[in-house]
């Protein structure tokens, strides 16, 4: 029997024994940290309320409107929110050349259903002029026949307020009956048109058309003849009621439905309130009080005067402030027997106010 190996792995084994283990060193407790003081957090900053009226706002446009001479509508609606504030906001206002908004939206319904084309051509002829401002007018006077495409005609009937440019646009989308048609099916309300610009004006001056009266000054001598206490008592009566009337609040509503894509497909919609951008007409209403780095588009209207009353004096349009609120911006004068550097304060006065209360 061999116990060789066994007794060597026995001697073996105490010799392992008897060699000591690594010594253990203790290690220090981890000590901890002094509690960290707590530092308070300031709670967010409040958004601004987007569906709560400034007050001051209010207060401001309130008094804007109490101490202007005259029948005065007032509204300013967040296209981003849910309020809407002004004074006579629902009543009905002569439009005179606002009313072109929905001539241009109509026709470009009809592109984005694919009835009209943008670069599609418009003829215009001495038959086709209506009167007041129509820079178009010298050069049918100068050619005889004029061809214009449908998207250089919204140009100059939103940007220079052409009447003659805006009566093409009118015929290419089918008259009135088609304007009213657009404002029922997209649920505009409170906002007519009128029988067209010809129509209009003469029905207000009291004086028969004819269509040799869109030469020169023709129409303004024929309405000169018009006796006047007649012609007092048709534009009291077109102040009352006008047929072509909006109210402040049903033309900031669609401003605002127009801005958000509620109305047009995005490329039309583009297309217009880039136009509105680049209006020449009235700089010195709304568009001058508007603060410096925000941006500014509109559409102004101006009616017939007789002295000492002017009729029909508008401006509507959309200010997007630096921080990309935007706010629907609504003056329209009825009638007044203000002087026109005082109307253009007020609304300056207006688009200021809406400025300096969204920065607070």
């Amino acid at each position: 029997m061999v116990v060789r190996p066994l007794v060597l792995i026995l001697a073996t084994a105490a010799l392992s024994a008897c060699v000591s283990a690594p010594k253990q060193v203790a290690q220090p407790r981890p000590v901890a940290p002094p509690p960290a003081r707590v530092q308070p957090v300031p709670p967010p900053l409040a958004p601004r309320a987007a569906n709560v009226v400034p007050q001051g706002l209010r207060d401001e446009l309130q008094e804007l409107w109490r101490t202007f001479p005259g029948k005065t509508g007032i509204a300013v609606r967040r296209i981003d929110g849910d309020w809407v504030v002004g004074q006579r906001g629902g009543e009905l206002f002569p439009q005179q050349s606002v009313s072109k908004l929905w001539v241009t939206m109509t026709v470009l319904e009809k592109v984005d259903r694919g009835e009209l084309a943008l670069d599609q051509e418009v003829t215009i002829t001495p038959d086709d002029l209506t009167l007041f401002h129509q820079p178009l007018a010298a050069r049918v006077a100068r050619e005889g026949v004029v061809r214009e495409t449908v998207r250089s005609l919204i140009n100059e009937a939103l940007t220079a307020s052409d009447n003659s440019a805006n009566d093409a646009l009118l015929r290419t989308a089918g008259g009135p009956g088609a304007v009213n048609d657009f404002l029922r099916r997209k649920g505009l309300s409170n906002i007519r048109f009128g029988p067209g610009e010809r129509l209009l004006q003469s029905s207000i001056a009291g004086v028969e058309w004819r269509q040799e009266l869109s030469a020169g000054r023709a129409f303004q001598a024929a309405r000169a003849r018009v006796p006047l206490d007649r012609r007092r008592n048709l534009l009291s009566a077109y102040v009352a009621d006008p047929i072509d009337g909006a109210s402040p609040e049903g033309i900031v509503d669609a401003l605002a439905r127009l801005a958000r894509g509620e109305l047009l497909s995005q490329a039309s919609t583009r297309l217009m309130l880039d136009t509105l951008g680049r209006t020449r007409s009235g700089p010195n209403r709304l568009k001058a009080g508007v603060p410096a780095g925000w941006q500014f588009l509109h559409k102004t209207g101006t009616g017939q005067d007789l002295p000492p009353v002017s009729t029909g004096y508008n401006d509507v349009g959309i200010m997007t402030a630096p921080d990309g609120t935007r706010y629907a911006v609504a003056v329209m004068l009825a009638e007044t027997t203000a002087s026109i550097p005082a109307r253009m304060q007020l609304m300056q006065a207006v688009s200021r106010a809406v400025g300096r209360w969204h920065q607070r």
